[in-house]
């Protein structure tokens, strides 16, 4: 799917509809030292087995694509949710 990489949609904190740059989310870097990586770490180490079943088979073959918006105007950045696709491609709308 083909999606513009700026669209006129609604600004909830100018509260009106203004144009956004159209960014693809991308997950963070994992932090080592939070709680729940490092219990999750400790849960793992070692000769036992893993702390969680490795799945054989996927149920899904494609993962939601989440938009990251930023308001041109007031520079708030939110995300939309997407639709499962396999390819999500950002292109350059010509006028």
């Amino acid at each position: 799917m083909k999606v513009p990489n700026v669209i006129r949609t609604y600004c909830p904190k100018c509260k009106t509809h203004t144009e956004h740059e159209v960014m693809l989310y991308k997950a963070g870097k994992r932090r080592t030292l939070a709680e729940g990586q490092r219990r999750y770490l400790r849960k793992q180490k070692g000769y036992g087995s893993k702390r969680k079943p490795e799945q054989k088979r996927t149920a899904k073959v494609t993962k939601k694509q989440v938009l990251k918006l930023r308001c041109k105007v007031c520079g708030y950045t939110y995300h939309k949710e997407g639709i499962r696709l396999k390819k999500l491609e950002i292109i350059e709308k010509v006028k």
